[in-house]
């Protein structure tokens, strides 16, 4: 059974403090309220990464994960944060190649392929991000682009190793566009990604591989996109800076 997964994304919000109190409400509702096998990660900045796994200690529906990750393991790199120092906070996943990297900072596959590398090196689970663009999917590139982006992000990686990786599919063209994939849509792409992943290393592996939906999941639409067989969970952005929004989300798994 693959495992299902809501994580939340914060990005660059929450001060200290803020972020403390959003997870503390997180935790007491995730302790209340959500009976199924479900995980909830939380991707916080990584000033709360330490404070955040101290208070999810003993918590096993919850885990941690950084933003981001440097694809050296140390060095002169001022300013960055290694996958070492992200697993010694106690964190246990990290959001590579989210399409804002990609957008902003000049991601490419080939550097993405490094960050996998040195995150699975430091025994950290990577949320790996693929999607297309508004422009990609008007032109029908969309299959060819998430292949691009599986084959060289990803595809040197053995099975073994192919096995700590979580999928999540970001549509880029329905992030602030207006436009939105519908359930359908984005069961299609999960369906290929799978595919794409049984003819690489096999059924069974393809079958483990949990795939996230990242295009604007929110309490209204989650239901039915996470009811697709292919969607096991999301990779929330804004609805996961509200408590009660992320936990109905968390809920659908119920």
């Amino acid at each position: 059974m693959r495992k299902k997964i809501v994580a939340g994304n914060w990005k660059m919000n929450m001060d200290y403090n803020e972020g403390l109190a959003l997870f503390s409400e997180i935790l007491n509702m995730i302790k209340d309220e959500v009976t199924g096998q479900q995980q909830a990660v939380v991707c916080s900045p990584f000033i709360h990464l330490h404070s955040l796994a101290q208070l999810a200690k003993g918590y096993d529906k919850v885990a941690i994960g950084a933003q981001n990750a440097h694809q050296n393991e140390s060095g002169a790199f001022t300013g960055e944060t290694s996958a070492k120092m992200i697993k010694s906070t106690g964190a246990a996943y990290v959001i590579l190649g989210h399409s804002e990297r990609r957008q902003y900072f000049g991601e490419n596959n080939e550097l993405l392929a490094k960050k996998t590398d040195t995150v699975l090196a430091n025994g950290l689970k990577p949320i790996f991000c693929i999607g297309e663009t508004l422009e990609e999917r008007e032109a029908e590139k969309h299959f060819d682009v998430i292949k691009t982006q599986l084959a060289e992000g990803l595809y040197h990686l053995s099975a073994e190793q192919f096995g700590q990786v979580v999928i999540a599919y970001e549509p880029v063209w329905a992030i602030g566009t207006g436009k939105t994939a519908t359930s359908d849509q984005a069961q299609e792409i999960h369906a290929f990604i799978r595919a794409e992943l049984t003819a690489k290393y096999g059924l069974e592996v393809a079958d483990d591989t949990t795939i996230l939906y990242g295009g604007s999941a929110n309490p209204k639409n989650a239901p039915e996109l996470f009811a697709q067989p292919d969607i096991d969970g999301g990779l929330i952005g804004g609805a996961s800076l509200k408590s009660r929004d992320f936990l109905d989300i968390v809920k659908v798994f119920n």
